[in-house]
Parts: C-alpha cells; structure tokens; sequence
C-alpha cells in the first residue's frame, strides 16, 4: 500500500484578491498526477506560511524579505476608492488623491498599500481588517482606497469604485523561499510566465541532462563521417587541381613559353 504522505504535491499559497485560477487549470493539464493544493492566506501571514515550510510558494503583495524569498513579479493592480453608489465621486470615471481631501478615508489594519497616512480626514479609529472597513462604507461613515482586485472581491450592490490614478499601487509576484526551490517550484514558474510544455527552459536539472546529451550525440558525429568528406578534398589537391591543370604546372605559364619561343618570326640579315 503507498503512504500518501510520500506522493507529490505542491502547495500555493495566495492573498486576497489574487485569482489563481487559470494557473491550477494549467498544472492540472501538465502534471495531473500531481495534486495542487491552494491555501488563502492575508498578506501578513503568506511569508510566514513559506517560512514554516506549510507551503511551497505565494503569491503574494511585495515587498517581500529578498535576503529571504525569491519573488517574481507578475503584474501591479490598479488603485480605486470604494464609494455608495450615490457618492458625489462617481460623477467622475477617474479622480486624483487630492479629490478626496474632505473625505473620511478608512485605513484599516491590513491596509496593503503601505502608506503611512492615507490622504483625506482620518477615522475616529481604524478598522480591523478590509471587510470591517467595506462594512462602513456602506454606513455612509467613510471612503475606501484598495486594490481593483480587493474591491471586487467585497462587491456590494450599494456600493462602487473609481480609479485614482496618483495612489499607490500594490504589485502581485509570485514568491518561495530561496532555499527551496524545488522541481515543482520551478514547473509552477514556467506556468505563470507562460512557457509551453515542451519549452527548453524547463526544470533546472533536466536542462543539464540535456545539453549533455546533445554534446555526445556531437562529439560522435566528426568520428563517424567527418575525416571520410574530408579525404576527397585533399586528394583532389594532390592528383586534379596541382598536376592536371593548376597554376603551379598548367598551362598558363607553359603555353605563354611555347608561344615565345615558336610563334616570333627570325630576323633576315
């Protein structure tokens, strides 16, 4: 019977707002025989899942401790407000941070754009997390600033977003620990830079493997055949191209002496 504990598997790791979903439909395609496990964490536990080792890589939002984890970066999101529908904002398509100076902005806790201060009037106290903050923009307390991606996943119908176009932007890479950068790792890297199956950049320890091959099946070629193409050549020298009709003894300097000495009429005395 086979331990299921001794059968491969890769674990990804992601944060709120970041779908993973054409990625898994591509691994499941490419290595069905190995199961991806996915794992929703906040941002601030993803590094700390890859350290403890309960998954293989993240995604997650940088920045992240270089001298620690490896990181990619994929794409940056756009930065909107979250408002009431009947919000005075979205008269505009777009606006700027200066267009919510009299708003209260929210910042909560897991605020993951880093600013120190949000612009605008600053709540009473700040809220716990992102969905406690959504939940009092929909009171009419206060304005939201937030990824696309993570006012998407707390739509409401009384509430929308707009664009502002001179916020901060979160940038979503993809992350594991530099230590551990294991075969599966790297499957899961050619899939998100859309290398194709049969892509030569694949694992690192099979390109070796290859390139090693290659060199013998080319360092066997010159013994088989390449002295026999050249014998031909260096016979043609010695036999055709220097006795028969080359410069050294053909006819160019021959026939200019035999012109010499029979073709100039003797002089009469």
């Amino acid at each position: 019977m086979t331990d299921s504990a001794d059968s491969p598997s890769f674990r990804l790791a992601y944060v709120p707002g970041v779908t993973p979903a054409k990625w898994v439909r591509i691994w499941a395609e490419r290595l069905p025989d190995t199961p991806l496990t996915l794992l929703q964490v906040t941002p601030a536990e993803a590094t700390d899942v890859l350290r403890e080792g309960a998954a293989d890589a993240a995604l997650v939002r940088l920045p992240v401790d270089r001298t620690v984890f490896s990181a990619i970066p994929l794409y940056t999101e756009t930065t909107v407000v979250v408002v009431p529908k009947d919000h005075v904002i979205t008269a505009a398509e777009e606006i700027t941070l200066e267009d919510l100076a009299d708003e209260v902005v929210l910042h909560p806790l897991d605020d993951v754009l880093g600013w120190e201060k949000p612009p605008g009037e600053a709540a009473f106290e700040r809220p716990a997390t992102t969905e406690d903050a959504i939940e009092l923009v929909a009171a009419n307390i206060g304005v939201l600033v937030v990824p696309q991606s993570v006012a998407r996943l707390h739509h409401r119908r009384d509430l929308t977003y707009r664009t502002v176009v001179d916020a901060p932007r979160s940038d979503i890479a993809l992350s594991w620990p530099e230590d551990a950068t294991t075969d599966l790792v790297e499957d899961f890297i050619g899939i998100v830079r859309g290398r194709t199956v049969n892509s030569t950049r694949g694992r690192a320890q099979q390109a070796p493997a290859a390139a090693e091959r290659k060199g013998e099946r080319e360092r066997g070629k010159p013994q088989s055949g390449g002295a026999a193409r050249k014998s031909p050549a260096r016979g043609a020298q010695k036999s055709g191209g220097t006795k028969s009709g080359g410069t050294k003894s053909g006819g160019a300097k021959g026939g200019g002496r035999r012109g010499t000495g029979g073709g100039k009429p003797r002089r009469r005395s």
